[in-house]
């Protein structure tokens, strides 16, 4: 069995390779474009950004429910008995702030 080929079929196999090359050179062309190269970096720090957003939202969205789950019971109602010690420590924490300050105008 030979392989051989016409004048015809090797010169379509030619102009079908050149066609590929050139299709091939153009792509690697847009691929080192400067605009490309600048467009794919901004894409990977957008994606690395949009990521870590995420983790840090997942990660506050943790807090707020143990927090919320701690200050609330199943219905949503507030426990007074976690509610009140923790307000009384705020206004007296901001009272001493207050006070602290004017002592420093004076």
């Amino acid at each position: 069995m030979s392989d051989a080929r016409t004048p015809a079929q090797i010169e379509a196999d030619i102009v079908r390779r050149r066609e590929q090359l050139a299709v091939t050179l153009d792509e690697i062309g847009i691929r080192l474009h400067p605009k490309t190269i600048v467009g794919d970096a901004k894409a990977k720090v957008a994606a690395q950004v949009d990521h870590t957003a995420g983790r840090a939202f997942v990660a506050v969205n943790r807090v707020v429910s143990d927090v919320k789950a701690r200050f609330t019971d199943a219905d949503g109602a507030p426990r007074l008995e976690r509610v009140v010690p923790v307000a009384l420590v705020a206004v007296a924490v901001i009272g001493l702030i207050a006070a602290s300050s004017r002592k420093g105008k004076r």
